[in-house]
């Protein structure tokens, strides 16, 4: 297996701040590879190193087995897309991309043609004489990787490049990007805070939390078996549960979690079918969004347990249960992963 990039016990300190503390991990050639986590959490720092922008305090870093940790920017081989595009106003669409090619004096025929190449790779065939100003922000966003993509990086960087954009154009340029790099073969690595995003479009996930990587694992490893609270909770949504509450549940006080779309809302006289966990409540509050309905139940110990219910019959007038009512919530015992952080 080749690797694209290594980190070993990479720090980066800003006086006593510890941005990034002893850091490992590897990414593998062709990978779509995404650090995600909260802002400070040390991921954009992490990709700042990676492009050169800023060196380590200590540690190394590989770029295919070439010790990079100091070498300068312009030495790696790797481009970057930002989330502000950094497109020059003033030049074409055609100029922009191909600017990397001109400043290597390739000639303006083979630069055209590879420009051209770009566009229709991007999906913006024919765009060559616009200018920046002309485009929507996607179009614009195209460009930049477009513009990063035209000069063969062995790994592309991008920094929340989606961050600007709107919701519905966000999730369509997701799916683009991702068949981008399918095509393309180069190993990406993206830094986000959103992990919609990142379960969306990565091969694994490293999740970051105050300078350091809590767990690294496919889209689905995170989501359904997340080893602590802050992975549980920041990777989508979770019940957690612990103490007298998880002993009522489970007869034990080991701390789990349960995704809400994993349990089902019952009357309080169903019966338990074996393997499954159950608990009363009363039922706080209900949202309708549209796809599901989102259940806020109140359970005796003053918790709360959110329940997802896809909406297949449901509407905002029939709805499965109303604020007020007691129900039995119900799941498979299987649904339950036990968290490595106690209390």
């Amino acid at each position: 297996m080749t690797l694209a990039i290594e980190f070993s016990n990479v720090s980066r300190h800003f006086g006593e701040v510890r941005a990034v503390d002893d850091v490992s991990f590897t990414v593998r050639d062709g990978e779509f590879f995404t650090l995600l986590g909260p802002s400070g959490s040390g991921k954009t720092t992490c990709l700042r190193m990676i492009a050169g922008f800023e060196q380590p305090t200590a540690g190394r870093i590989l770029l295919y087995g070439r010790d990079v940790t100091n070498l300068p920017a312009y030495d790696r081989e790797v481009n970057t897309v930002f989330q502000d595009y950094a497109l020059f106003p003033h030049m074409t669409v055609g100029d922009n991309i191909g600017y990397g090619l001109m400043v290597r004096k390739v000639p303006k025929l083979e630069r055209e043609r590879q420009v051209a190449e770009m566009l229709a790779l991007v999906r913006l065939p024919g765009m060559e004489r616009r200018k920046p100003s002309q485009l929507s922000g996607g179009q614009r966003q195209r460009v930049a990787l477009a513009r990063a993509l035209i000069n063969h990086p062995k790994v592309l960087l991008l920094d929340e490049p989606l961050g600007a954009l709107d919701l519905k154009l966000r999730q369509q340029m997701q799916v683009e990007l991702k068949a981008i790099q399918h095509e393309v073969g180069i190993t990406f690595i993206f830094v986000t805070h959103d992990q919609e995003e990142a379960l969306t479009m990565s091969d694994r996930i490293a999740v970051f939390d105050m300078g350091q990587i809590v767990q690294i694992g496919a889209p689905s490893d995170l989501y359904e078996r997340p080893r602590t609270r802050f992975v549980a909770g920041f990777v989508g949504t979770s019940n957690i549960l612990s103490g007298e509450t998880a002993v009522t549940i489970t007869g034990s006080p080991q701390p789990f979690s349960v995704r809400p779309e994993k349990i089902r809302l019952a009357e309080v006289a169903t019966a338990v079918p074996d393997a499954h966990c159950a608990i009363e409540g009363q039922v706080r509050d209900v949202v309708y969004v549209g796809m599901h309905t989102r259940y806020t139940v109140a359970l005796p110990s003053g918790e709360e347990m959110v329940v997802v219910a896809q909406n297949m019959d449901v509407t905002p007038q029939n709805g499965t249960a109303v604020p007020g009512q007691t129900v039995r919530l119900v799941w498979p015992s299987a649904a339950n992963n036990v968290l490595e952080d106690g209390d």
